[in-house]
């Protein structure tokens, strides 16, 4: 939820509140001092009965009031009142009113009675009612204009806001194009903006720096790894060494061959870390895994793997480099993991691609296995394969999955998620 609605939200909810709140008072108000009003004239109907009898008669209010007063004989009169609010009907109306009466009794014309004024409360009612609605109908109106006035300065002062957001958002340090800043009307905005300026500034030059470094590091590495290689390759093929000589240059082949492969996975993986493999085009997956299934073909049958495999007919909008590097990567693993005589499943349909495969080894670690420089002892790899093949997944926004099951490692790469 924005913070505008959630603004809104929130001073709609307490000033609804508090005008309920307010206007059930100010009614109950009303209501209290209309009958302390109707007390005050039933006890002059009292007076007026009292001021009858004396003279020998007994009251009776005009036809126009809405006055009922009622006398009813007992054996003693002990001196009490009550007040209590009733319904009666109204003989002059015909209908049923409510009603505020007074109970008393009383010695008239030389006997006790019990005396009742019941007076009716409709029409005052009525006019609180009117009251209520000539004084929060204003207020409600009153209200609603804020509001509006409200909702309108707010969307001015955050409208700016929201585009800093898009501009962040748009912002990639792989482009050429700055940080564009926006004019803001607030001070403590327009001090963000001018902190974003900078930040922007500084993260792009240090990016920069970076990628010079590593694609510069990379580049030195590879000359002398280049040179160690060839001199190796000529020292193998002479006759002039001993086998002892043979054997440990053998293991500095082996050892400067790692070292060349992982130099080439981690400049991979930092041209993947910084987007700048963007090649998208569409691409036929099932025609690309069985290129590279006869390009794996010599490995598969050189340990007797076999290899089942269902593929549909798919087409994908990706970078060809990077698919080409995942799939590379996927038969590499299924391959290089799995033991002579093993088995690899492969599936491939319009929502994911599946690579399975047998193994010396029970299930991985789910929570570690893309990890970089994860793997067990026995592998000879540099441990970042399946961190490039997560890389990659992220890039491209797919969903790549570990599981364990049937005795097979199963990879799983959904395009839809």
């Amino acid at each position: 939820m924005k913070v505008f609605t959630r603004y809104n939200r929130i001073l709609v909810i307490i000033s609804l509140f508090g005008l309920l709140l307010i206007g059930f008072l100010f009614y109950q108000m009303l209501a209290y001092y209309l009958d302390q009003q109707i007390d005050h004239d039933l006890v002059e109907e009292i007076m007026e009965v009292k001021e009858y009898a004396s003279k020998g008669n007994f009251y009776q209010p005009h036809e126009f009031e809405d006055l009922i007063v009622q006398y009813k004989k007992i054996e003693k009169a002990f001196p009490s009142s009550n007040y209590a609010d009733t319904i009666f009907y109204n003989p002059i109306k015909h209908r049923k009113e409510t009603a505020r009466y007074l109970k008393t009794e009383l010695e008239l014309v030389g006997q006790p009675y019990q005396v009742l004024v019941i007076a009716s409360k409709l029409e005052r009612q009525e006019q609180i009612r009117n009251i209520c609605l000539i004084i929060l109908i204003p207020v409600m109106l009153l209200f609603a204009l804020v509001l509006l006035v409200n909702r309108i300065l707010l969307r001015k002062i955050w409208t700016p806001f929201e585009q800093l957001l898009k501009n962040i958002t748009a912002f990639n340090i792989n482009h050429e194009r700055p940080y564009e800043p926006v004019e803001m009307p607030v001070s403590e905005f327009r001090q963000l903006n001018q902190v974003l300026v900078e930040l922007s500034g500084k993260v792009k030059s240090d990016y920069n720096e970076i990628k010079l470094f590593t694609e510069n590091a990379s580049h030195e590495m590879m000359t002398p790894l280049a040179v160690i290689n060839s001199k190796l390759d000529n020292m193998l093929q002479s006759n002039v060494l001993s086998k002892e000589d043979g054997e440990t240059l053998i293991e500095l082949y082996k050892a400067t061959s790692r070292l060349t492969k992982l130099n080439q996975s981690l400049l991979l993986l930092v041209k993947i870390d910084n987007n700048l493999l963007q090649d998208e085009e569409n691409i036929n997956l099932k025609a690309l895994v069985e290129e590279k299934s006869v390009y794996f073909q010599e490995l598969i049958n050189e340990r007797n793997i076999n290899v089942e495999s269902v593929l549909a007919d798919v087409t994908i909008s990706a970078s060809r480099q990077l698919l080409e590097i995942l799939i590379n990567n996927l038969f590499s693993n299924v391959i290089r993991h799995n033991y002579d005589g093993g088995k690899i499943e492969i599936s491939l349909d319009a929502e994911k691609i599946v690579f399975a495969n047998t193994g010396h080894n029970p299930a991985l670690d789910p929570e570690r296995i893309f990890d970089r420089f994860y793997k067990d002892n026995a592998s000879e790899g540099t441990g970042l394969g399946l961190a490039i093949l997560k890389q990659i997944c992220n890039r491209q926004h797919y969903w790549l999955n570990y599981a364990y099951h049937h005795d097979l490692h199963t990879f799983t790469i959904t395009f839809k998620h």
